[in-house]
């Protein structure tokens, strides 16, 4: 069964919908380590000896944190700050860090994300849309869905006149087994309403692929 937030209290609380894990759910943790166990077992390993003493507690408590977007609702992070605003341009943040695992391997892939949208009536506090990106990176993912779901959700939430996501991503999976290639790079994007138009799409290109001066 999967756990609940409520299950994973926080030194700081519930805020904005966002909680950061700093305690476990032991019964979580005390059934995953005890799967892990048996496969390092399986591995060939000793589990009892010194180095691996502690290292299925170690796992349960890391794959806990790694997969605790499960426990979070992305929506309700944007409601949390949303405000009426006239502005009707375009709204970049970018190069927003993602660190996710994914779901064939469970190996991890890890690159940046950029999210746009065009407000209709309202604005989101930007610290928001990184929120919005780790709470569903921080699942078992591929990153195709990945991009679509903080799409859809800011569309839904929003309801801005368009929205852009775009990620690039390195992935472990393809780096260190399988093809082997050190330095491929996934990207995905994603589109809806003024960003469909080429003229608003390519400014959105633009501005994420600029350097700073």
């Amino acid at each position: 069964m999967r756990r609940r937030a409520t299950d994973v209290p926080s030194h700081d609380g519930d805020v904005d919908g966002y909680l950061k894990i700093d305690q476990y759910n032991q019964r979580t943790v005390k059934n995953i380590a005890c799967h892990f166990h048996g496969i390092l077992t399986e591995l060939g390993e000793d589990p009892a000896r010194e180095g691996l003493a502690k290292t299925p507690e170690r796992y349960a408590k890391a794959m806990h944190y790694l997969t605790h977007g499960y426990d979070l609702d992305p929506a309700a992070i944007l409601r949390s700050a949303m405000f009426k605003e006239e502005y009707r341009n375009m709204v970049i943040v970018k190069d927003i860090e993602v660190y996710s695992m994914c779901e064939h391997h469970v190996l991890p892939f890890f690159g940046k994300a950029h999210v746009a949208y065009i407000p209709n009536g309202q604005i989101v506090g930007l610290s928001k849309i990184p929120r919005v990106v780790d709470a569903f990176a921080r699942r078992l993912q591929v990153q195709e869905r990945l991009t679509t779901e903080i799409l859809n959700c800011i569309q839904d939430t929003l309801q801005p006149l368009g929205v852009a996501v775009v990620i690039e991503a390195q992935h472990m999976c393809m780096v260190m087994r399988g093809i082997q290639k050190q330095h491929s790079i996934a990207t995905t994007s994603a589109f809806t309403g003024g960003f469909e138009q080429e003229k608003t799409r390519a400014e959105f290109v633009r501005l994420i692929t600029r350097r700073s001066d």
